[in-house]
């Protein structure tokens, strides 16, 4: 398999670990995660947003990015910054994710 493919799919199993403490469904699959850039010096640079500009959780949920996506080997750290435009829509979620809230 392709390195940048495997490093990618290495991520995004990381990022399907990470929850919000309020709602029993993965950041990756509610649609919080706009952009995943991987650098050749091993940077990783993550945008993503909040389901709500104030969520509570947003420090807990940067924080559980940086620790577990820091855990991929050839990773040696990891930005992640804070979007909000597009603004976050309950239409980004996964078909999983929307079953698994009762949504479909």
């Amino acid at each position: 398999m392709n390195e940048f493919l495997e490093k990618e799919e290495q991520i995004v199993r990381m990022l399907k670990t990470v929850f919000d403490p309020e709602i029993p469904v993965n950041i990756y699959d509610l649609g919080l995660i706009y952009k995943v850039d991987m650098q050749d010096d091993g940077i990783l640079n993550i945008d993503m947003t909040l389901t709500a500009p104030s969520c509570p959780a947003a420090d807990f949920l940067v924080e559980d990015i940086r620790q577990k996506l820091g855990t991929i080997e050839g990773v040696s750290s990891v930005n992640v910054n804070l979007v909000f435009e597009p603004e976050w829509s309950k239409d980004m979620m996964s078909e999983e994710a929307r079953l698994e809230l009762g949504m479909m």
